[in-house]
């Protein structure tokens, strides 16, 4: 019989934890000391000082949340809850500032005169009940109080979407399209074939048609009203063909901005952060 051969014994998960804390340890000393080493902020005083530091917080932060990209780990958690805690803070100062201290606390308890009171009561009294009626969610008695503050909202928003978003969307939409057929009516007198017919008359058009022919498209697959025929499920697949150009196209869009994002903070770490530029 054949001697068993020694089975390697798996990493426990606190072993590995402890090596994650260790190589993070390493890893931040390693950043201090080259932080210190290219900003000396005992050197620097004033607005070259905070600079200084907001810098190396930049950076720290940066290599942090990119941390990510190998796990999850406790400097990305502290980072991750930073952000929120910050977004959340900054929220609730904006709020205080722009609405509440606006639209409320001056009006109302600092109001010059009694007239000036009074048509401050008069214009804010609903929407500071609808307010309170929306903080009221938070109760769990008193939670059914806040649908009386989510019904005008919800039938505001609606009838004011709907109306900007035919308007935006598919008004405007047609105007665009149909917009450089009159500018081609108005050059017909152009003698055909030459430069100028086809960069003012026949690229115009062309270009103009397909994007009718596209929104059109795209319009007719999102009816679904009526059931399609032949003739309506050619035209619902032209338009699923222009939906995947838009989509693709707006993918790509994203993917470059994200790029450059990414290529703004590597030009951060290596210009602001290391100095090597």
């Amino acid at each position: 019989m054949p001697e068993p051969q020694p089975q390697p014994t798996p990493e426990t998960p606190s072993a590995r934890r402890s090596i994650e804390l260790g190589v993070l340890s390493v890893l931040l000393i390693v950043f201090f000391f080259v932080s210190f080493l290219r900003h000396n902020p005992f050197s620097l005083s004033g607005e070259a000082l905070s600079r200084s530091i907001g810098t190396i917080l930049g950076a720290g932060l940066t290599l942090v949340i990119y941390s990510f990209l190998y796990r999850d780990n406790p400097l990305f958690k502290v980072a991750e809850n930073l952000y929120v805690g910050v977004t959340l803070g900054y929220g609730a100062i904006m709020t205080w500032r722009m609405a509440l201290r606006e639209e409320v606390y001056r009006p109302l308890l600092l109001a010059p005169t009694s007239e000036a009171l009074g048509q401050a009561l008069l214009h804010r009294t609903v929407p500071i009940l609808l307010g309170v009626l929306l903080v009221m969610r938070i109760s769990r008695k008193r939670s059914w109080l806040s649908r009386y503050a989510y019904c005008p909202l919800v039938g505001w928003g609606a009838g004011v979407g709907i109306s900007l978003s035919v308007h935006t969307y598919v008004l405007q939409q047609l105007h665009a399209a149909i917009a450089p057929l009159q500018q081609a009516v108005q050059n017909g007198s152009l003698d055909p074939l030459t430069w100028g017919w086809f960069a003012n008359a026949f690229f115009p058009v062309a270009g103009s048609l397909a994007v009718l022919i596209g929104t059109v498209a795209v319009l007719f697959y999102f009816f679904f009203s009526v059931e399609h025929g032949p003739v309506g499920r050619g035209v619902s697949k032209v338009g699923i063909w222009f939906l995947m150009v838009s989509f693709g196209a707006s993918f790509g869009n994203t993917v470059m901005a994200r790029l450059s994002l990414l290529i703004g903070r590597v030009q951060f770490l290596l210009d602001d952060w290391l100095k090597l530029k």
